[in-house]
């Protein structure tokens, strides 16, 4: 007999087991403690008994509504969820509009709690200022993306951030206890229980997730095996969002990991992007990015070395494909590390928009045309190939302004070698320009 045939109420039968589950007070909320405590923002706002609009950014499972849940139960107003994913202006009016109702016949305030709040736009955003600005509202959202990118600035600065944690394994441990306390049982060992929390990641509904699934296929008394677990589970999808939050961090993570000359780092997380699903092909052109920019002509061979590595995914596929990816990955951790021409661009960019104005001399234009060339165009100009070193030493620069030095190659790898060559050229333009 399963245990859901015994539990006495056939209502909360059919509840998920995180809503069953779900803490009715603050001090049954787990992780979070530096909000919650009484030195935390949310501490000091329960104890003045002044809510404000807060603004809960936190990863999946971490707590967020059930804070939001909570917030509103321990200020005593009217609590009003909506989603973001499901929901329009619209619904974002008539819940105003009730709101203003109820604060003006029944003397009671309204929080409106925004899931995904980051999926609104600009407009749909902007709609709850009036409301949150006179008191109408008290606005509660929660999003797993940066708010800084996510949600905009006018909205923002009338709320109070709140970052929240991934779950750490003993908020999890306590979350397994509390499902054993309600069952009556726990069908899993220590192994078993390590197993799940290793799972879950630190995502608390995540977590409830997979004992719902346990607890539904196992009867009072009986263990389960790692192996059992197995087979009831399967396989958790690594968290992963390719448009999100989690998106840019991990690549960030792995490009620094390049800069910093650290292969382990950058193959782990590497790993992590292509188990999650990410393309191959973005992680190849972040690294035909770096190969030029945090590499450049310290070592010009990895360009070269990356492109093939590209190349060759493209004709392997996966999963043989992940190994010139890895190769190339290793190669440019362990590369010299030079920005100079990535600088020298960045640098020539920034001059190009002062003195766009300014005309190349006229010695190095061609003169197609008979006007041009009674114009003094392409006049004195000295083929570098007849001089005595193969170098003539013009100025190509417009004559308005002085010559400017946009590259600067320093001492690593091959870019010793373009050191010398530039003070090779500098010096003897200097000696011929003395010559004159």
């Amino acid at each position: 007999m399963s245990l859901f045939d015994q539990v006495s109420s056939e209502t909360e039968n059919e509840k998920p087991l995180a809503e069953i589950l779900r803490p009715k007070t603050f001090q049954e909320v787990v992780g979070q403690e530096h909000l919650l405590n009484d030195t935390g923002f949310l501490g000091r706002i329960l104890k003045q008994q002044k809510p404000v609009s807060i603004l809960l950014w936190g990863p999946p499972g971490c707590g967020k509504t059930t804070i939001a849940r909570l917030y509103a139960q321990a200020f005593d107003v009217h609590f009003v969820p909506l989603s973001a994913v499901f929901s329009g202006v619209k619904d974002v009016k008539q819940a105003v509009e009730e709101a203003k109702d109820r604060l003006k016949y029944q003397q009671q305030r309204t929080l409106l709690f925004i899931d995904e709040i980051h999926r609104f736009n600009k407009a749909q955003q902007d709609a709850f200022l009036p409301y949150v600005e006179d008191g109408t509202l008290i606005l509660v959202g929660a999003t797993t993306e940066n708010p800084s990118f996510e949600v905009n600035a006018a909205l923002l600065s009338r709320m109070q951030v709140l970052e929240l944690k991934n779950l750490e394994v003993s908020d999890l441990t306590k979350m397994l206890d509390k499902a054993k306390a309600y069952f009556g049982f726990m069908p899993l060992d220590e192994d078993g229980q390590s197993f799940l929390v290793q799972q879950a990641q630190g995502d608390g509904r995540y977590l409830l997730g997979l004992l719902e699934s346990v607890y539904a296929s196992v009867s009072q008394g009986e263990d389960l095996s790692l192996e059992d677990l197995g087979q009831i589970l399967g396989r958790r999808a690594a968290v992963y969002d390719k448009s999100g939050e989690g998106h840019f961090s991990l690549i960030s993570a792995f490009h620094k990991s390049l800069r910093g000359s650290d292969p382990d780092a950058a193959l782990y997380w590497m790993a992590r992007m292509l188990d999650a699903g990410e393309d191959p092909m973005y992680i190849g052109r972040r690294m035909l990015a770096l190969a030029a920019e945090d590499v450049g002509m310290a070592d010009p061979q990895a360009l070269i070395h990356v492109t093939s590595a590209v190349q060759a995914y493209q004709m392997l596929g996966m999963p043989e494909g992940r190994l010139p990816l890895a190769n190339a990955a290793v190669y440019l951790a362990l590369a010299p590390k030079s920005n100079a021409a990535y600088m020298g661009i960045t640098n020539a960019f920034s001059l190009a928009k002062q003195t766009g104005h300014l005309s190349p001399p006229k010695w190095i234009v061609n003169a197609p045309t008979k006007l041009m060339k009674a114009l003094d165009y392409g006049k004195d100009y000295i083929y570098d190939h007849d001089t005595e070193y193969g170098f003539s030493g013009q100025n190509y620069f417009p004559q308005e302004m002085e010559r400017p030095v946009l590259y600067k190659p320093i001492e690593r790898g091959f870019e010793r070698e373009m050191k010398k060559r530039y003070i090779y050229f500098d010096q003897l333009r200097e000696k011929l320009q003395r010559q004159k």
